[in-house]
């Protein structure tokens, strides 16, 4: 079962609950899976739409704390809860960390000026299972210890 059949199962069974709130979120979630379906030809990788949504919420929650809505702020928060139950579990510091020493050994970096090359090696690996701000921390983090 694909993350979007799996998305419109839970959308159905929330509604089914009478959980109205959780199955408009996953019902948008769901259209967003479509959306990145039919604009791709059906080539898309459902986890990086995921990412861009849960990401999204993210943001969204800051820009209405910012502007005194917590009440927004909560609604967009939880719906990236519920988008991250469908991400794959994420690395743990050890494995990220051993995973970035590994593409500065392979990409011969030496400074902070080879952060480029050494996020191309890492990113891949990592895909969906850290987010690429964490990513970009530890690599800076090691390049410049």
């Amino acid at each position: 079962m694909s993350v979007t059949e799996r998305v419109q199962e839970d959308a159905r069974t929330a509604l089914k609950a009478g959980d109205r709130q959780r199955a408009g979120a996953l019902r948008l979630i769901a259209s967003e899976l479509q959306r990145a379906v039919k604009d791709g030809n059906g080539d898309v990788d459902e986890v990086e739409v995921l990412q861009r949504e849960r990401k999204r919420r993210l943001e969204s929650a800051t820009a209405y704390r910012d502007g005194g809505r917590e009440d927004l702020a909560a609604t967009e928060e939880a719906e990236a809860v519920l988008i991250e139950v469908y991400l794959p579990d994420q690395l743990g510091d050890e494995e990220l960390d051993a995973i970035v020493a590994s593409a500065i050994t392979e990409a011969g970096a030496g400074s902070s000026k080879d952060m480029g090359d050494v996020m191309k090696l890492v990113m891949p690996r990592v895909k969906g299972r850290a987010d690429g701000k964490r990513v970009s921390a530890a690599v800076k983090e090691k390049l410049t210890a």
